[in-house]
């Protein structure tokens, strides 16, 4: 398996890989809104490929910490893999390399509103340990956060989405 980031050339197989992962096309149409907004990063829009067929796909974008100060941090959504390649460890390297890319960039948090069985295993905790407020009605233990090396005691407050999440 190979992890590298998205290219133009990429974005079909990265939208039929999310339509199948999620059984809805929600995420694909997500995706190419963030693609066309300002909370872009295609450093951060990473592919998995095997056998030269992409079989997973992760994007982190900016989005909205709003508390003394607004600060931008970053957002993990969506994360798929086929449903025939699940279960394989790719999710996880997916996740590991998206960090690892993101703490290279100098990013302060992720954030992620997802399973805890899945996520706390790369040191995602509940946000309001960080007094961090999820937008959402949800658990507190599927809103967290991923302090990186980054992190200050500054990133306070709520979590606001940009519009291309809204239809989500």
């Amino acid at each position: 398996m190979d992890i590298r980031c998205e290219s133009l050339s990429d974005y079909a197989a990265i939208a039929e890989v999310n339509i199948l992962a999620f059984g809805q096309e929600n995420e694909a149409k997500l995706i190419e809104e963030i693609r066309c907004s300002l909370g872009y990063i295609p450093e951060l829009s990473l592919v998995a490929v095997v056998d030269n067929v992409i079989v997973g796909h992760i994007l982190f974008s900016y989005i909205d910490l709003i508390g003394e100060e607004s600060l931008q941090v970053l957002g993990l959504a969506p994360m798929a893999v086929l449903p025939q390649f699940q279960r394989r460890g790719i999710g996880s390297a997916l996740v590991e390399a998206g960090l690892e890319k993101a703490d290279a960039l100098k990013e302060a948090l992720v954030i992620v509103l997802g399973h805890p069985h899945f996520y706390t295993r790369f040191g995602f905790e509940p946000s309001i340990n960080y007094k961090i407020i999820s937008p959402f009605p949800v658990p507190e233990d599927v809103f967290m956060v991923k302090p990186l090396q980054n992190y200050q005691e500054k990133y306070q407050g709520k979590v606001v989405y940009p519009p291309a999440f809204w239809a989500v």
